[in-house]
């Protein structure tokens, strides 16, 4: 049989076609508007997301037996507020997870209801992107829209809506709305309360490999597909991913290096640590997941190469660094602010530790290496709660870069995994499709299968050591420059 993945990206969709064996059939892709109607806002329409998604469907399929194709299932990007109406019209463009407006709103969740309480009732805590923030200011700034609410979701669950008609989420994305009680896996009473919205207006909750519903028969004829299409739940698309690459199951981790960066640890048992420091989520393999994540990583790269170098050929750029471990110049990756573990949206980048003798080369390993010791500063959160992982896989743009990964592992003093196949959670998305259309028994055994490892980097003890006594070095700059933000 075949399954469709559907990645609901930022800047486009991405749909995967994939047979039972786990092999990827086809590709393709279909990119939609971003608006910014104010400084710091960020939005988009959710009729595109759902008008280029039949468009790749349709052609995603074109050449294959219809008859074959058993289940859809989505990754998506998360926290995105989607807001409907009694007839089921969207009532305002969708509030994206990277929309600044919500500074208020997280103040007042984290300041006045307290960071205690919200880690109780969610085990997290406010951040400006996540979906409760959102909610707030509508009801603040927008009171005749917030009174048309009905339905409540997130991005991908409308697209979930719309082919099934089944008001639906999954686990691990709803754990990103900071409505959630995830611990126990359902919504918190007291998050509604606060927002006040009712349970009525959220979706019904589903494990990520969960069979939602089934295709609507018009969408079933217009597409050529069979009625009995299964809609399976999906996750958020960092879960997704994790699928993709085979972070499930017990103490394995991803680190992403994409636009944002990411660390992800998959855990058996639900965690939390003290200062809320690591988003505290439940995983698409029906466990749970710790997630450290930057808002800026391969995007740091980009910056330095394309706008201040003005370059695209960021493998010359790194030619000639040779001196791993030995770099007096310190970057602070803090572009777009920070999320993990310091949670300061005011946070910025910056240089430090330049000389007479500083070189372009000292310049971009910095770069690369603020980025690694960003992600070590959550690595080091989930050691604390005694995790210990030796091996990671990677992913992402960034993850292109030999270098990149030779700092990553010594950093880290972690062995480095690369995949072969790295299509993120449109991959995730297809896998899930097929463990909810009982191709598979469980998301573990489906990963075993599909993910194979391509190669590993290993750290080096010499240069393990440089980069500690650097690391220890590079998390005294915060601390010491915060206030100047």
């Amino acid at each position: 049989m075949l399954y469709i993945g559907i990645d609901l990206g930022t800047s486009a969709v991405k749909l995967l076609l994939m047979d039972g064996e786990g092999e990827i059939k086809r590709i393709v892709s279909r990119k939609y508007p971003l608006y910014f109607p104010h400084p710091g806002w960020s939005e988009q329409m959710p009729e595109d997301w759902f008008a280029r998604s039949m468009e790749g469907i349709r052609e995603l399929t074109a050449e294959c037996e219809k008859s074959e194709v058993a289940g859809i299932s989505f990754g998506g990007q998360m926290h995105g507020l989607v807001a409907l109406d009694k007839d089921d019209a969207v009532i305002r463009p969708a509030i994206l997870w990277n929309d600044g407006r919500t500074g208020e709103e997280t103040d007042y969740l984290n300041q006045v209801i307290g960071k205690e309480k919200l880690s109780a009732y969610t085990a997290n805590i406010a951040f400006a992107g996540f979906t409760a923030p959102k909610i707030l200011w509508m009801k603040k700034h927008e009171p005749d829209n917030f009174a048309r609410i009905a339905k409540i979701m997130l991005p991908k669950d409308y697209l979930a809506y719309k082919l099934s008609g089944t008001f639906c989420t999954d686990m691990s994305d709803a754990s990103g709305m900071l409505l959630m009680d995830v611990k126990n896996r359902r919504w918190s009473g007291e998050m509604m309360d606060i927002c006040g919205i009712t349970e009525e207006m959220l979706p019904r909750l589903y494990e990520s490999f969960q069979v939602v519903g089934t295709l609507k028969p018009e969408l079933a004829r217009e597409l050529g597909l069979s009625p009995e299409v299964k809609i399976i739940a999906g996750a958020g698309d960092n879960a997704a991913a994790a699928v993709g690459t085979g972070t499930v199951g017990d103490g394995m981790c991803n680190i992403s290096l994409g636009t944002s960066g990411t660390i992800f640890i998959s855990s058996r048992e639900f965690k939390v640590d003290e200062h809320n420091a690591l988003h505290s989520f439940a995983h698409s393999d029906g466990n749970y997941h710790l997630m450290g994540c930057m808002l800026s990583a391969a995007s740091c790269n980009k910056w330095w190469n394309e706008e201040i170098l003005k370059t695209a050929d960021f493998a010359a750029e790194q030619a000639a660094i040779d001196k791993l471990g030995e770099n007096n110049v310190f970057f602070l990756p803090y572009l777009m602010g920070e999320r993990s573990p310091h949670n300061n949206p005011d946070a910025r980048a910056m240089f430090i530790g330049m000389s007479m003798d500083t070189t372009r080369e000292d310049m971009t390993q910095a770069v690369l290496e603020g980025v690694a010791f960003g992600l070590r500063d959550s690595l080091e959160v989930a050691r604390s709660l005694g995790i210990s992982i030796g091996c990671t896989k990677i992913c992402g743009g960034g993850a292109k870069s030999p270098l990149w990964k030779k700092i990553i592992a010594n950093v880290m003093d972690m062995k480095v995994d690369v995949i072969e196949s790295e299509e993120g959670p449109a991959l995730g998305g297809a896998m899930l499709a097929a463990v909810g259309c009982g191709e598979y028994p469980d998301v573990e055994t489906i990963a075993a299968k599909v993910v194979k490892v391509a190669g590993t980097v290993e750290p080096e003890p010499l240069l393990v050591k440089k980069y500690e006594e650097r690391y220890q070095k590079f998390r005294k700059i915060y601390p010491a420059v915060k206030e100047v933000f």
